[in-house]
């Protein structure tokens, strides 16, 4: 996982970001990233292989229509659709993850802290 590579390559990234690792991008369940903005997080990207390069053949694409689909339902109904994320971040990538992580913290840091989970309580 990129992660892993930019940890050990001592590349730093916001400390307030939290990866959580899955097998692949198109195992990313829409609810984990509904859920991981209800209970409080500013923001949620995914990274997942290059389209073409995953390892499990076309998982990639579904994360793609999942992410797609999730920033649909969330523009219409009026929500910051831009906390949510999609990007492609290979294992060998470590500088791209700890560069994107940084470039996301701060465009979310700049859009303040995450209101909907005082819309809705769980």
């Amino acid at each position: 996982m990129a992660a892993d590579l930019a940890g050990t390559s001592r590349l730093e990234y916001p400390p307030n970001v939290r990866p959580i690792r899955v097998m692949c991008s198109g195992s990313v369940d829409p609810s984990y990233v509904i859920k991981a903005l209800l209970l409080g997080a500013d923001g949620v990207i995914v990274g997942g292989c290059h389209p073409g390069d995953c390892h499990y053949l076309t998982g990639n694409y579904k994360a793609r229509r999942r992410i797609a689909i999730i920033k649909k339902i969330f523009e219409t109904l009026g929500l910051e659709h831009e906390r949510i994320h999609l990007e492609w971040i290979s294992a060998s990538e470590g500088k791209k993850f700890a560069d994107t992580m940084a470039s996301f913290t701060e465009k979310i840091r700049k859009s303040g802290p995450n209101k909907l989970g005082e819309m809705w309580e769980l």
